[in-house]
């Protein structure tokens, strides 16, 4: 198991943030929607871009949270998250979900919510979203849409997610 290093993108980082996205997914929505995001000043967040990298600095994951709302109260959306083939299976995921979880707490933002796989996620506490009174717009099984409370002391707000413009939905 690799010990991963992890780190806000930078200015720099932008082409292999673009170039993870591209290589894990075969599509290139995702990499066109985190640029999306980060042109949005109304969700993009500074430092909520995290990277794992190898011991020589080159990115090989990523994990991006930006703003998203529940009813009209603030909440954070975890996605998309990416990580090079070359490197999956090594925790370099995970290194970049948990360090991007960390920055967030540590700015003293709670809820984030997440469309992803059941069987990842619970990994880094989230659970279903229902459980928080929390739903998406769309259609979608109950248990891909998790949430997850960074300060459990504080009040979650219920209500439904309305994603940034950039997610289409």
């Amino acid at each position: 198991m690799t010990t991963w290093t992890t780190r806000p993108e930078t200015p720099d980082d932008v082409p292999a943030v673009r170039g993870i996205n591209l290589a894990a997914f075969p599509t290139a929505a995702e990499a066109d929607l985190v640029e999306a995001l980060r042109a949005d000043p109304e969700v993009w967040i500074e430092g909520l871009s995290l990277l794992a990298t190898t011991p020589d600095d080159t990115p090989v994951a990523h994990a991006l949270i930006t703003r998203c709302h529940v009813d009209e109260h603030p909440a954070l959306a975890l996605a998309p998250c990416a990580v090079l083939p070359s490197a999956q299976r090594t925790g370099a995921g995970s290194a970049a979900v948990r360090a991007a979880l960390e920055a967030a707490r540590t700015r003293g933002e709670n809820l984030v919510v997440v469309l992803g796989h059941p069987d990842y996620y619970p990994r880094f506490g989230f659970t279903p979203a229902s459980r928080f009174g929390v739903r998406a717009s769309f259609e979608v099984p109950d248990e891909a849409l998790m949430a997850l409370a960074l300060d459990a002391t504080r009040p979650v707000p219920a209500g439904t997610i309305r994603y940034p413009a950039a997610f289409g939905v």
